[in-house]
């Protein structure tokens, strides 16, 4: 017998040999129908998998994320059979599942129609009502070879693998075989509500050297009003496409002499020096020191660091009076550099340094997608220098910062802590005491967490903040990660109280994470309302006429000698289209100034979110407009 802990804590003797299933269905015959796999020891796991020592048992459904991606991979083999049905001779590539779905990558002679998609689409849904097992087996690189000798892709797959002495993993269901590790559901019949939602191209992993293959984009769920939940969710989502509301919001444009190297445009900045404006207050407060590092330093400033031995082909590279120099993907080691300029007591420490740094990183040009993934952007980075016992504090200081910019814009959040991974630098105590200082941080706040076993980077363990935008989406922006590596490779030191010379330890942490991304985030959570302190145009006049553009005038010169961003329409348009248009801009307050309120001196107020305010003085509006802005309060 085996002893297998469960989540609630309780535990389960088993026969040695029991499945994932097996146990889920002792449990109740309702966790068994809606399981999906499972998490052993942490690790995602089939349902067929047998427990053979002693171990945690974790029963996934669809509500998890780890069992999302077990529905939705074995969604893909189900889409890749359906191709197989109606398009025989197709050449398959790999069919991963992916942040909201899955896809699959095919080699066809044509690429998909919208036609095709909803034909390949009903052939799903019958794959689905034969309750296709899914069948897991293994073979030798030879028997696999022979198996796969039509698909070119799946041999270049088996033949990276042959080498390492292994079997091949297969899973069959009725007429389609695919190469595959799992894990999968049982069968197909879970896989009921699906939409493809896109045929693109993409090339055979990712280089453009390779094949350009058809990618089939879909998302399925066991339940059609789940399925009509997320569609929904998709079209709000396209309402709020920040590279749609970039360019109607004139913020930002991307353009062909610069992929991925996005061009802020003067509303554009205005928002994004906003930002750094608030970046500056609240780094001020917290006792921050700002510096600025070069975007280019030298080769062997970078294998110092460790970033030219992992990191080389994501970063930019040029040669300077004959020597190998690199832009800056980081600003770590520019950090390190400042902190060495001058020598440091125990007294110092801790010190925290702040840089908004331009960081250039070669992104795939298939990866890029607006701001949310460029090849350029400016990192909010801050590296605390401290001493062992100041760890915790400081922890929670920057806990504490993020928390206050995350609720300033309405984001509640989760915080997921990644532990040591395999290729670790630094010893096992090392990595212990940091792991323990994040913990008890965490906990001394009250703060709920997760743990991600083996994700933390190899110098540190660290805290990744996902935010919750207004649509229910997930964005990691924010992490807090502890390094007690970087300052031993570049031999930093302070003077103890004992008069010794000491390593600090060291925090790297982001908030916004890059401002761009941010920007991008901040664009769709409010669909382009901004809060009035932040709207690049807080306040649009609108004259009823050209005979009231001098009162318009002298109305737009008052409240920018104020500090309000505020614009003027003196288009010879008519009124309706000039309050419809601004309207679209997303101004939160617009002004209609006509016969009356010249002769009366006041304004007509209208406001984005609470309507026709009807008419105020100009120093009641200036006052209310001021105090929304300096109390930074969403409308």
């Amino acid at each position: 017998m085996i002893d297998v802990k469960l989540k609630d804590g309780s535990s389960l003797q088993e026969e040695q040999g029991s499945t994932v299933a097996e146990v889920a269905k002792q449990i109740s015959m309702g966790l068994y129908r809606n399981a999906v796999g499972g998490l052993v020891d942490g690790e995602v796991a089939d349902l067929r998998q047998p427990l053979e020592k002693d171990c945690s048992l974790e029963i996934l459904t669809f509500e998890d994320a780890a069992g999302k991606r077990v529905f939705w991979h074995t969604a893909s083999h189900v889409l890749a059979q359906a191709v197989q049905h109606l398009f025989p001779g197709v050449k398959f590539a790999i069919g991963p599942a992916i942040d909201g779905g899955f896809y699959y990558d095919f080699d066809v002679e044509k690429p998909f129609t919208t036609e095709d998609l909803e034909k390949i689409e009903a052939e799903m849904k019958k794959i689905a009502k034969e309750a296709l097992p899914l069948e897991r087996f293994e073979l030798d690189p030879a028997e696999a070879k022979e198996l796969m000798a039509d698909q070119p892709y799946k041999l270049e797959l088996i033949e990276e693998h042959a080498g390492k002495g292994e079997k091949i993993s297969f899973f069959k269901q009725g007429d389609f075989t695919d190469l595959c590790a799992g894990p999968h559901l049982l069968d197909t019949s879970k896989v009921k509500a699906v939409k493809l939602t896109s045929a693109t191209g993409a090339y055979w992993r990712g280089d453009s050297d390779k094949a350009m293959l058809c990618r089939v984009y879909g998302t399925a769920f066991p339940k059609a009003s789940l399925l009509e939940e997320h569609l929904a969710l998709l079209e709000e989502a396209k309402k709020r496409d920040h590279r749609k509301l970039g360019k109607e919001l004139e913020l930002f444009t991307l353009l062909d002499e610069g992929p991925g190297f996005p061009f802020f445009l003067p509303k554009g900045m205005v928002l994004k020096n906003t930002l750094i404006d608030y970046w500056r207050e609240i780094h001020h407060k917290a006792g921050y020191q700002e510096i600025s590092t070069p975007i280019i330093l030298s080769r062997t400033l970078w294998e110092r660091s460790g970033h030219w031995g992992h990191y080389k082909d994501n970063m930019y590279t040029t040669v300077i009076d004959e020597q190998d120099f690199a832009i800056k993907p980081m600003n770590c080691p520019g950090g390190m550099l400042v902190y060495k300029t001058q020598p440091h007591s125990y007294r110092d420490l801790p010190m925290r340094v702040g840089e908004l740094g331009l960081v250039h990183r070669h992104e795939l040009s298939g990866a890029l997608h607006g701001l949310m993934r460029v090849r350029c952007f400016t990192q909010d980075d801050a590296h605390i220098f401290m001493t062992s016992e100041q760890i915790k504090d400081e922890i929670k200081g920057v806990i504490r910062l993020i928390d206050e910019v995350y609720s300033l814009f309405g984001f509640p959040y989760k915080i997921e802590l990644s532990t040591m991974p395999e290729d670790h630098m630094g010893s096992d105590e090392d990595w212990e005491r940091a792991t323990n200082g994040l913990k008890e941080a965490m906990e001394e706040l009250g703060r709920e967490y997760t743990i991600n076993e083996g994700d933390g980077a190899f110098y540190g363990p660290k805290l990744d903040f996902h935010l919750v935008d207004a649509i229910g989406r997930t964005w990691q922006c924010g992490t807090i990660q502890l390094d007690m590596q970087m300052p031993e490779r570049f031999e930093l030191e302070y003077t103890g109280e004992d008069g010794q010379k000491h390593r600090p330890v060291m925090i790297h942490r982001v908030v916004f994470g890059s401002i761009e991304r941010f920007i991008g985030i901040l664009i769709e959570h409010f669909a382009g309302a901004f809060p009035t302190w932040l709207a690049p145009v807080q306040v649009k006049i609108v004259p009823i006429s050209e005979k009231f553009h001098d009162y318009a005038q002298q109305l737009q010169q008052q409240l920018d000698s104020q500090g309000i961003r505020v614009e003027g329409d003196y288009r010879a348009e008519k009124m309706g289209y000039k309050i419809r248009e601004a309207q679209l801009q997303k101004i939160p307050y617009m002004l209609v100034v006509g016969e009356k309120e010249q002769s009366e001196g006041n304004v007509s107020v209208r406001s984005r979110s609470e309507g026709d305010l009807g008419a105020m003085s100009v120093e009641a509006f200036t006052d209310m407009v001021r105090a929304k802005i300096a109390t930074k309060e969403r409308d």
